[in-house]
């Protein structure tokens, strides 16, 4: 049965005199995957760094686990509940000096404070194997290829059984095969350990391929919200929009913002 574990409730947030979120709201229960797309400067990294508590909403609340955020940090229940979420950044942000098995084990060391090193690296290899790349462990990452660097990422991000998986941009910057095998790995991530996926993302076939639900994000609101298969099926202006500007993207004829 599905748990709900992530929700944001009516959030706004203002920059100085610039609102950059209008009445967001959105759901995440295990095993689901959510993607959140729209052009570069609508707000979805924002919504990220909120989630992960980087940034304070103005008004509304982000609901992580049935806690309130903005009540978890005054009781500081909040460091607890941030080591049931995992995120991965856009450049996968790997240690150049450190080998995969290192990068992986980083947050067990540094944030969970084990320090029984055969548990250490029973949950490394389990990792690993989560994103097929057992026995890599003592490469570096610059003799890994950018699809790999990415799946390196996600098992650092795995490695202490989060519940949610916050994922910005997964396959920015890799060819289409790599990418259809990062949505392939993500599909199975999410439906084998029922964690809650939150993808940001400008990728429209991965979006289609992985989510259960998507979400459009225009100035800072989310404009439209349905499956995949309504997606495909809409009419509606905001995706129409949407899906026009990405065309010289998908046709090879402009970079991705």
């Amino acid at each position: 049965m599905k748990r709900r574990v992530l929700s944001v409730e009516n959030v706004e947030k203002k920059f100085g005199t610039n609102t950059v979120l209008k009445q967001i709201d959105l759901d995440l229960s295990t095993g689901e995957i959510v993607s959140l797309m729209g052009p570069s400067g609508c707000g979805k990294t924002t919504v990220l760094r909120m989630i992960v508590g980087l940034i304070a909403p103005d008004s509304g609340k982000i609901v992580l686990f049935d806690r309130n955020l903005a009540e978890a940090e005054e009781d500081e229940s909040i460091i607890e509940l941030k080591k049931r979420v995992g995120i991965v950044f856009q450049g996968g942000a790997l240690f150049d000096s450190l080998n995969v098995a290192e990068n992986v084990a980083f947050p067990l060391r540094y944030c969970l404070g084990l320090e029984d090193e055969s548990e250490i690296e029973m949950r490394v290899a389990k990792a690993l194997e989560q994103v097929e790349l057992p026995g890599t462990g003592k490469l570096m990452p610059a003799e890994l290829s950018g699809g790999m660097k990415k799946r390196i990422a996600i098992a650092r991000a795995l490695v202490h059984e989060p519940e949610i998986l916050l994922l910005d941009e997964p396959t920015t910057g890799l060819d289409p095969q790599t990418a259809r095998h990062i949505d392939r790995l993500i599909t199975e991530i999410a439906n084998r350990y029922e964690i809650g996926i939150l993808s940001v993302t400008h990728d429209l076939v991965t979006a289609i391929g992985i989510s259960d639900t998507i979400l459009l994000m225009d100035r800072g609101r989310i404009s439209w919200r349905g499956t995949s298969h309504e997606w495909k099926e809409s009419q509606d202006e905001n995706v129409r929009k949407f899906a026009e500007g990405l065309k010289p993207v998908l046709e090879g004829r402009a970079v991705c913002p």
